[in-house]
């Protein structure tokens, strides 16, 4: 079997990435169930056999694009954390704010892709998906925070991590960029506020 050329290995990612530009664009304008591969295709000047080549349908490249946007998220969070790390802290606390302060940029940036996966138009069984993801970001959180697994523990950890979520929705439907910071800034406050280190200790 001929192996691809490095240009078109790069062909092929351009392809990909106009596609899921296009998709990201129709889906926000009309929605999943009122966006058809047709006007995908035709914004990404590709052809429909190219598109499900690629993906394999309007489905798959919905599912695609909630991947590359969670991606985007967990990366940006990571790399934040990381970066708070390396600066000296060291209170799980604070880490988790640095890693929720860059999941609510991200949430601002990428606002028309978070109103689209939350407002429930999704193709069939994307709320599994969406829900099976909020469970491990639960874990990941209770990682980071160094959670047992009595059920306060638990319980602290998933509130938390609902307290970002809401945020993240309140963000991406904000007006203006201020208005957002301004929600950013409230959920680290309360965050503080919970003291959730102090909630799991005593519990």
């Amino acid at each position: 079997m001929a192996r691809k050329s490095s240009w078109e290995w790069s062909r092929t990612a351009q392809t990909r990435k106009s596609m899921l530009q296009a998709a990201r664009e129709v889906f926000s304008e009309h929605g999943f169930a009122d966006s058809s591969v047709s006007e995908v295709v035709a914004r990404a000047g590709s052809s429909v056999g190219s598109l499900y080549h690629h993906f394999g349908g309007k489905t798959e490249l919905f599912l695609a694009l909630y991947e590359d946007h969670q991606a985007a998220h967990e990366q940006a969070s990571a790399a934040s954390v990381a970066a708070a790390k390396k600066a000296g802290v060291e209170d799980p606390v604070e880490l988790l704010i640095a890693g929720a302060r860059a999941y609510l940029g991200g949430a601002w940036e990428r606002r028309d892709l978070v109103r689209l996966f939350i407002d429930g138009d999704g193709p069939p069984g994307f709320e599994l998906i969406r829900r099976t993801r909020g469970r491990e970001w639960v874990r990941q959180n209770a990682v980071l925070l160094g959670a047992g697994g009595d059920p306060l523990d638990r319980f602290t950890v998933a509130v938390l991590t609902s307290i970002i979520g809401e945020a993240a929705r309140e963000v991406a439907t904000s007006d203006t960029e201020d208005e957002a910071r301004e929600v950013i800034e409230a959920a680290m406050t309360l965050i503080r506020r919970l003291d959730p280190l102090k909630v799991m200790e005593d519990g």
